[in-house]
């Protein structure tokens, strides 16, 4: 069995970091983490965070930047993170009118062709995170696939999230060894309920009234219903190097930095 490096997306923890980024850094390290991804860099400059991390000793291994962001002054922006020392940068998240299905996606299409060139100039692989509205069908076929179809692999690579893979309605496992040689990174993110109609509300993103099951919540990796043995043991044949735990908000009453423990003490109770 291989055992996996183990980061946390700091999104997370993101209050903790918001008010003390070193020693919310210092808290996730004596946790037993590994690495962290980033989701922005908190007031704070790319070398102060390169430092914080080199000190802590913590890897920076990837970091989410808004499309839209990345978008907006492609060199500047990724060659931030590129200081970090970040190896991978994940388009995060689209917004609706860049989502499959509208005019604006096939542009996205391209636009990551040119942002996957650019990071791969500055030493790092662009990563596409999902959600679930990227299983919305295009002539038969996940729009998802269609993505890794159009944009080559030495330009962008997987950073399937399992939970948003299990609501999208296909298996994280089996789905995950479809892109095996191309999943450097997964993301694990627990949860518990159905489907529901604002789930982006849940991820502080978009703000609908709330339509979901009451017993619907992400939950720290291992409390919920994924299989995460199974997950795992498909992420060693797929050629994973990395795993990143990642919860949107926090439950079961405990606060995000206890989720956070939760989800590493998880891991480690089964190899990891």
């Amino acid at each position: 069995m291989k055992k996996f490096p183990v980061a946390i997306q700091v999104y997370s923890v993101r209050k903790e970091a918001e008010s003390n980024l070193y020693g919310t850094l210092k808290k996730i390290k004596a946790m037993g983490y590994d690495g962290v991804e980033f989701a922005g860099r908190y007031k704070h400059t790319s070398e102060e965070i390169r430092e914080m991390c080199k000190d802590i000793g913590l890897v920076p291994i990837s970091a989410h930047v808004a499309y839209l962001e990345m978008m907006s002054d492609p060199e500047q922006v990724l060659g931030e993170y590129a200081a970090i020392g970040c190896k991978f940068v994940a388009v995060p998240y689209l917004t609706e009118e860049y989502r499959p299905g509208t005019d604006k996606f096939p542009e996205v299409i391209e636009n990551i062709k040119k942002l996957g060139a650019i990071a791969k100039k500055l030493g790092m692989t662009l990563v596409y995170h999902n959600h679930d509205f990227e299983f919305t069908k295009l002539d038969g076929k996940y729009a998802l696939d269609i993505l890794y179809d159009e944009v080559s692999p030495d330009l962008l690579e997987t950073e399937l999230d399992v939970c948003w893979v299990n609501v999208g309605g296909e298996e994280p496992a089996a789905y995950l060894s479809k892109y095996a040689g191309r999943s450097h990174i997964l993301h694990l993110k627990d949860f518990n309920g159905e489907k529901a109609d604002d789930m982006y509300e849940l991820i502080g993103i978009e703000k609908k009234a709330p339509k979901r099951p009451a017993n619907f919540e992400f939950r720290p990796v291992g409390y919920g219903k994924q299989d995460f043995p199974k997950i795992l043991a498909a992420a060693e044949k797929a050629g994973v190097e990395w795993v990143v735990v990642e919860q949107d908000q926090p439950s079961m009453g405990k606060t995000p930095m206890e989720c956070a423990e939760m989800s590493r003490e998880y891991l480690r109770s089964i190899g990891y």
